[in-house]
């Protein structure tokens, strides 16, 4: 896929997240104890030789444009090609505020036109999975299809279906005859994951025709519009799938990352996933210490008692402290006989001691960047 290039859009702050996108956008969230969502999405396309990965970024950028910062761990700070961070900017024609992908595609149409490769592979930022990407273009390539469209298949639709998922029909052959953006009850269960891939000029031209029609959204507007006119085919992934999009799909999708198979599926050896390296000295346990069904972090001291976790850089739980079910994020700090459950816990935030934070299972406690509690 070397001449393929990677553009990954990340939108705005996912207000059902509250206080966790109040400051980073989605793509920025961490998970699984070091990991960003980005780095994920990132080294999907490093795996497949993508060297050339676009980051169109609109609000709360900051964290994530700190996080990526040249490219290097990913192999792409380069002088051909490379990591391109895509902020927004304001000019007579641009406001500084996306009102969809087609209009953030518009805005950065200069990269699109100087990228040399003749293939583009167009993404989300808050769905998780790792795919081998190269089978993908294979069979794009062998079905002839216009644009290929990544998906995964779910047998039986939930009581509460994901409002924000789009649904398609396929024909026997792979090709989509139908779909359907955003339903209330779905009638289809292929979901989209937000990844296509398709020629750079077809890009070009459709959008083109789109934005002169004051169209705005990709998916209505291109792929559902134009199902008839061009070849829209679908290729299947059969691991796991997460979609971040609000406090219980977090809480959940790192809590999955407890289970060692979902693990081996994400962080496959043959496909790893490269992140922001931190040299950090190894957890420390204390004599006393109980850790158990957890990932922790570089740096963390362990003094109390930690169970079915997750505990990310650098974070202290103190002697008679006990910490479950429960996420930490870098540099907390549990106070001496403390209790949390189901409590997720953002970057720097202290619980001072014998303090008892105790969520449910369908809705943990959220504690933003900073807190002192």
């Amino acid at each position: 896929m070397n001449d393929t290039f990677g553009l990954i859009i990340t939108g705005e702050n996912e207000p059902t997240m509250r206080e966790l996108t109040r400051t980073r956008s989605v793509a920025a969230m961490p998970i699984a104890g070091r990991y960003r969502i980005i780095d994920i999405l990132i080294s999907n396309l490093v795996n497949a030789d993508i060297s050339n990965v676009g980051v169109i970024t609109q609000r709360n950028y900051h964290s994530l444009m700190d996080h990526l910062g040249s490219g290097k761990e990913w192999d792409l700070s380069r002088k051909r090609d490379g990591l391109f961070i895509l902020p927004p900017y304001v000019s007579s024609e641009n406001t500084g505020t996306y009102t969809g992908v087609l209009d953030a595609l518009r805005s950065n149409i200069n990269y699109l036109r100087r990228s040399a490769q003749k293939y583009v592979l167009l993404t989300g930022s808050n769905t998780i999975y790792n795919v081998d990407f190269d089978k993908m273009y294979e069979a794009h390539i062998k079905s002839g299809a216009d644009i290929t469209v990544l998906y995964n298949h779910v047998d039986e639709h939930p009581a509460h279906p994901n409002p924000k998922l789009s649904y398609f029909d396929f024909d026997a052959e792979g090709r989509a005859i139908d779909m359907e953006i955003m339903p209330i009850m779905p009638t289809y269960h292929d979901v989209s994951m937000e990844v296509y891939l398709m020629e750079k000029d077809l890009l070009l031209s459709e959008l083109s025709m789109a934005i002169a029609r004051g169209r705005t959204e990709f998916e209505r507007d291109i792929i559902q519009r134009e199902m008839r006119n061009l070849k829209i085919c679908g290729y299947k992934y059969e691991g796991y799938v997460a979609r971040v999009d609000s406090i219980m799909s977090f809480f959940n999708c790192n809590m999955d990352m407890l289970n060692g198979s979902v693990r081996r599926q994400i962080f496959a050896g043959s496909r790893p996933v490269y992140t922001k390296v931190k040299d950090e000295v190894p957890a420390k346990y204390e004599i006393g210490a109980k850790a158990s069904n957890s990932l922790v972090a570089d740096g963390c001291i362990i003094e109390g008692t930690v169970e079915n976790s997750i505990l990310f850089r650098g974070v202290h739980v103190a002697k008679g402290a006990v910490v479950r079910n429960s996420i930490i994020m870098q540099a907390g700090s549990i106070g001496e006989n403390c209790e949390l459950d189901h409590v997720v816990l953002d970057k720097n935030v202290q619980v001072r001691r014998k303090q008892r934070l105790v969520g449910t299972e369908n809705y943990p406690v959220v504690v933003g960047k900073n807190m002192i509690i």
